[in-house]
C-alpha cells in the first residue's frame, strides 16, 4: 500500500506541479509513445542483454516485494523461535529421535506445525543441515559459525541482485533519454526551415525524451532498486537468527539461553517481548505433553 501511494505521490506532483505552473500536456502525450518505445524500449533490451533468463524471472517476481514487504513477520519471528526450542530440547532429550525431523521437515510433527517456515526451503535446510552437523559431534563452534555465515552471505549475494540489476538499469536511464532527445533534436534539424511555432514543438517533443529518462531513472526505477534492497535485507535477518541460535546450541548454552540469543537478535520491530514469547513456549511445552 505504502508503495502504492508513493507511486501516486510521483506522478501527482510532478505533474500536477507542471499543470500548475501553466505547462501544457499536449505536447508531452503526444511525443509520450515514441519515446517511451525508445527509452524502454532500449533499457530492457540492455536488462536482457546483461542477465541470464533465470535472474530476469528473479528480477520480475522480486518487484513484487515492492508492495508487499518483507516476507518475515512478527509472528514468524515468533514461530521460528518456538520451532528451534522444541528441536534444540528434543536432541538434547533424545539424539536420535531428532533424527527424523532434520531428514525430513515436511513430513515432521515439529516443524508442520510451522507451515511457513516448512515452505521455505533455505530456513528448513539450514535448520536441518546444522543439526546434523551437532549431531556429528562438531568440536569447534566456530568452525560451523564460519560455514553457516558464508553460506547465508552467499544466499544475500544471489537474493540482491535483482536490486543490482534495477540499478544499473537506473543508472542507464538517463543516458537512454538522451540518446531519444538526441534522435529528436535530429529530427528537428530536418525541419529546420519550418516556422517558430512547429520548430518549438519539434523541439519540446525531443526534450521529452531527456525528462523521461531523468524521470524513470531517479522517479521510480531506482526507488524500486532500493525498496528491494530493503526488503531483501530485512529478510535476511530471519536467516541470521537462525545462526545465532544453533551456534549457542553447538556452545551447549541452556536451551532457553540459546533462544533469548536468537530474541535479542531479532529486528526491534519485529521482536517478541519476553512475557509473550514465554507464553508462546509454555504453549509449546503443553502442546508437547
Amino acid at each position: 500500500m505504502v508503495g502504492i501511494i508513493g507511486i501516486v505521490t510521483i506522478f501527482v506532483m510532478v505533474f500536477g506541479g507542471y499543470l500548475a505552473a501553466g505547462g501544457k500536456m499536449g505536447i508531452i502525450l503526444k511525443s509520450l509513445p515514441f519515446e517511451m518505445t525508445m527509452i524502454l524500449g532500449a533499457a530492457v533490451g540492455a536488462f536482457l542483454i546483461s542477465n541470464s533468463m533465470s535472474e530476469v524471472k528473479h528480477t520480475m517476481k522480486d518487484l513484487g516485494k515492492v508492495f508487499k514487504g518483507p516476507k518475515w513477520l512478527h509472528e514468524d519471528y515468533k514461530d521460528l523461535l518456538c520451532l528451534l526450542f522444541e528441536l534444540i530440547k528434543l536432541a538434547r532429550q533424545n539424539p536420535v529421535a531428532i533424527e527424523e525431523h532434520i531428514e525430513d521437515p515436511e513430513n515432521s510433527t515439529i516443524f508442520s506445525r510451522y507451515p511457513k517456515i516448512v515452505a521455505d526451503k533455505e530456513a528448513t535446510a539450514l535448520i536441518s543441515d546444522t543439526m546434523r552437523s551437532a549431531s556429528m559431534n562438531y568440536d569447534d563452534p566456530h568452525q560451523v559459525e564460519e560455514v553457516l555465515e558464508k553460506r547465508i552471505d552467499a544466499n544475500m549475494h544471489h537474493a540482491l541482485h535483482s536490486s543490482h540489476a534495477l540499478q544499473t538499469v537506473a543508472d542507464g536511464l538517463p543516458a537512454l533519454g538522451i540518446v531519444a532527445a538526441v534522435l529528436g533534436v535530429i529530427k528537428t534539424m530536418a525541419s529546420i526551415d519550418q516556422p517558430p511555432e512547429i520548430l518549438g514543438k519539434l523541439i519540446g517533443g525531443a526534450l521529452v525524451g531527456t525528462f523521461l529518462g531523468v524521470f524513470l531513472a531517479y522517479g521510480l526505477v531506482g526507488p524500486f532498486a532500493s525498496k528491494v534492497k530493503a526488503v531483501v535485507e530485512e529478510d535476511g535477518h530471519f536467516y541470521q537468527l537462525i545462526r545465532e541460535v544453533l551456534v549457542a546450541n553447538l556452545h551447549n548454552h541452556a536451551t532457553n539461553i540459546c533462544i533469548e540469543v536468537g530474541r535479542q537478535n531479532t529486528p526491534s520491530h519485529c521482536r517478541p517481548s519476553f512475557s509473550e514469547l514465554e507464553d508462546a513456549l509454555k504453549a509449546v511445552k503443553q502442546n508437547a505433553a
